[in-house]
Formats: structure tokens, C-alpha cells, sequence
């Protein structure tokens, strides 16, 4: 193997460590539409702890098996949990209008349509014990 195949198979490795020895479960990696973190959380509590996420106040602190997308260069998130009960904050109201731009294996394409409550800035979905939410982009493109 030369030189450079090696350093970048240590460059490599060594960023894969960065990112996944810091204890959450989370990745980053860059989309063309802008920065993609990935962060898992066991409980609810745990996930409000973690001040670089930022969990929602509102997500039950015994929220199960929680999942988001944050895109780090804006506003848009996707959520997902199991369990708990939504808050008061929590109330009926319209879908979300925008659609996502983020995706997850986990969030079925045009989930953020069939929102039927809204917590703060946040378009909620509860099917059975799965919670799934959807925070769209506030920021404005400098593009535009």
C-alpha cells in the first residue's frame, strides 16, 4: 500500500472514531442541502440532558427509543420516540405546509402532511405508541 492510500485510511478511521466514541449514539455527514446530525437517545430525560441536540422540552422524559435529524446549518429537524404522554403544550392543530427536506429510514415520505397536532414549533403524528415530529426550516436561504 503507498503513502497516500494509507493516510487516508487512517484519516478515515480516525474520523469514524470521533464520531461515534462520544457515548450518544450519532453521526455527521454532509448532504448537499447542508449538514446532517443523527442523534439516539434512550429516554426522553436523557436526550434533554445533551445541550448540543437539544432535545424539545415538550418530549416526555419518559419517551422511549428516540431517533432525530437535526440539520446543523438550520432549523429543520425530524424526531421520532415511543411512549409518553404529550404534554398540555401539546394541542390540535394543522399539518405542516412545508415538506421535509431531511430523511431517516424511519420517517415514511410525506409523514410531516399528516401532522394533526402542533407543540410549540413542532408538527406532531402519534400512531400507536410511536410518536413522530417534524420542526420545519425557519431560516431563510441567503440564495434567495
Amino acid at each position: 500500500m503507498n503513502t497516500k492510500s494509507t493516510a487516508a485510511i487512517l484519516a478515515a478511521a480516525t474520523a469514524t472514531v470521533a464520531l461515534t466514541g462520544c457515548g450518544l449514539k450519532e453521526g455527521l455527514t454532509e448532504k448537499a442541502n447542508g449538514h446532517v446530525k443523527t442523534v439516539g437517545y434512550t429516554t426522553g430525560a436523557e436526550g434533554k440532558r445533551d445541550k448540543d441536540a437539544r432535545l424539545p422540552e415538550w418530549v416526555p422524559d419518559e419517551a422511549a427509543s428516540i431517533t432525530e435529524v437535526i440539520r446543523t446549518t438550520g432549523s429543520e429537524r425530524l424526531l421520532r420516540f415511543t411512549g409518553g404522554n404529550l404534554p398540555a403544550v401539546c394541542a390540535p392543530g394543522p399539518a405542516a405546509t412545508q415538506a421535509a427536506t431531511l430523511v431517516a429510514h424511519w420517517w415514511p415520505k410525506g409523514q410531516e402532511s399528516r401532522t394533526d397536532k402542533v407543540c410549540g414549533e413542532w408538527h406532531v403524528l402519534v400512531q400507536g405508541a410511536d410518536v413522530y415530529a417534524f420542526k420545519p426550516e425557519t431560516l431563510v436561504s441567503p440564495r434567495s
